[in-house]
């Protein structure tokens, strides 16, 4: 149905709005009844309830969120206070957040603030309040951000996504540590004497689990544990640690925090002409779209970020609708997916 209709001097103007006296009008039935549909549809016979909505859809009458607030005492949208979304980690997370709460009629609103600290995140949480948002999610990869999530009042449904601390919020998270120990245990399962780690910065949570991941594996294997080399998550940073561990005599595979570093980690062993996998595997952590078309198609481990959305907004309801806060604590089992870049050890 237009908004707009000529009138007798052939100008246009703006249709009224429809409201819900409209719609009980048309429909035969009180607002109240209508009221009912919108908030309560269970609680109206079958037969009501589609006269309601048919007569809805004819007025293309859209209800005030205001108003319904005011009724439910809810506003059906969601905060999500977010960190860095230039990594693909927290941007899938984001995106998977968005997807399942769309799902189950929620709409989001995003505040992205510059710094992982509390004061920022403070400020993110206070903005939803006023705005009277149902609930927050943080996506809190950083060990700041981490931290900044236990400041929060307590009258605030929220729950970590991706990172969170060990108690006093719900948190759903990858297990980082045993997707670590899968592509350790891959490359020593090869053949290797040992396996190399590129990390990530050591003030993200999900790199410091996936350097423990990777010693675990090493120590239950009685592998020799080689220096961690520390990037930054970046392709330059696995290309400049690349260089490094051209230098390091007897490397022939390293288990890389992430498929962007380990592309450039790829790259850098193209240009010295030293073949992947022949002469060295390489295992990233992500499963980026990207990485079945890097050369070699990379062996890395895959993130389910959206079943971390799924399970991060069902936390959240539950919150909403119960109140109180948990420290409930859910974990989501990545999958090592095996591709070209990694190869049995060469002999000798």
């Amino acid at each position: 149905m237009s908004d707009v209709s000529a009138n007798g001097r052939g100008r246009f103007t703006r249709r009224r709005a429809a409201v819900m006296a409209d719609v009980a009008r048309l429909a035969g039935v009180s607002h109240q009844t209508v009221s009912r549909v919108l908030n309560d549809p269970d609680q109206v016979r079958q037969e009501t309830r589609v006269r309601v909505q048919a007569a809805m859809e004819m007025l293309d009458y859209r209800p005030n969120s205001v108003a319904r607030a005011l009724v439910t005492g809810q506003t059906r949208v969601l905060g999500v206070v977010s960190f860095d979304t230039t990594q693909y980690g927290p941007a899938s997370t984001l995106f998977a957040v968005e997807r399942a709460a769309h799902e189950a009629g929620y709409h989001v609103s995003i505040a992205s603030a510059r710094r992982p600290d509390p004061r920022a995140t403070l400020d993110a949480v206070e903005r939803f309040r006023v705005q009277g948002v149902d609930g927050i999610l943080v996506i809190a990869p950083q060990a700041e951000a981490t931290l900044s999530v236990l400041s929060l009042p307590a009258d605030v449904a929220v729950v970590a996504v991706e990172a969170g601390p060990e108690d006093g919020v719900p948190v759903v998270t990858v297990d980082h540590a045993a997707g670590a120990v899968a592509a350790t245990r891959h490359l020593l399962e090869l053949g290797h004497a040992t396996a190399w780690h590129i990390a990530g910065p050591a003030n993200w949570a999900e790199a410091r689990a996936r350097v423990a991941g990777w010693r675990e594996a090493l120590a239950e294997a009685g592998a020799i544990e080689p220096p961690v080399l520390e990037g930054d998550w970046s392709a330059r940073s696995g290309y400049e640690l690349g260089r490094r561990l051209l230098a390091a005599p007897g490397a022939t595979a390293v288990f890389v925090a992430n498929d962007q570093m380990a592309l450039g980690l790829l790259r850098v062993m193209h240009e010295a002409g030293r073949a992947v996998p022949d002469e060295l595997s390489v295992v990233g952590f992500d499963d980026q779209p990207e990485a079945s078309f890097f050369n070699p198609p990379l062996t890395t481990i895959r993130q389910d970020f959206m079943e971390m959305g799924r399970r991060g907004l069902e936390l959240l309801l539950e919150e909403i609708e119960h109140g109180g806060r948990t420290s409930r604590r859910e974990t989501v089992a990545p999958e090592l997916v095996v591709r070209a870049s990694t190869g049995p050890a060469a002999r000798g």
